[in-house]
């Protein structure tokens, strides 16, 4: 037998993210890692979505407007919090629902690192999918400062446990 074959053979499904029944009204989930956002996130990230604000590609005018550099995209930076909510959240499998009450507090500035942490505030059952059940997260985005920048809810159907 070769070696593929062979952990093929004993390999064993792993379950990864929690179900509905580990998110408890009230809840903080405090997500690890971070990100720190670059300019070659940022350049890339405003060419591929054609966001052409100067204040994202050009340091000169940015500083001119009052930044201390590039201004991070602001939807890089909610794509970027959201990302990092995912492990904990989202990644058992379940519909996106989708965003409410998303709210910039202040410009995220290139080389800042941002982090994310989120609270449950709603758990409900469903009875058109009895597998599944909808859960609301409101998701805070601070930078390494501790200010915070981003904060929005997020809604998913959510699997259970079996």
């Amino acid at each position: 037998m070769d070696i593929v074959t062979d952990l093929k053979a004993r390999a064993k499904p792993w379950p990864r993210g929690n179900r509905f029944e580990d998110f408890a009204v009230g809840r903080v989930f405090r997500h690890h890692w971070g990100r720190t956002l670059t300019v070659a996130d940022n350049t890339q990230f405003v060419t591929l979505t054609l966001h052409y604000n100067p204040l994202y590609t050009n340091a000169d005018y940015a500083r001119a407007h009052g930044h201390a550099d590039l201004v991070v995209c602001p939807l890089l930076v909610f794509n970027t919090v959201f990302g990092l909510t995912v492990e904990d959240l989202s990644e058992g499998g379940g519909p996106f629902l989708g965003v409410d009450k998303l709210t910039y507090h202040r410009p995220v500035i290139v080389g800042e690192t941002v982090y994310a942490e989120s609270q449950v505030i709603a758990a409900r059952e469903t009875d058109s999918r009895p597998d599944y059940g909808i859960v609301t997260w409101h998701t805070k985005g601070f930078c390494e400062k501790g200010d915070l920048v981003i904060d929005f809810q997020r809604t998913n159907l959510v699997r259970k446990r079996k």
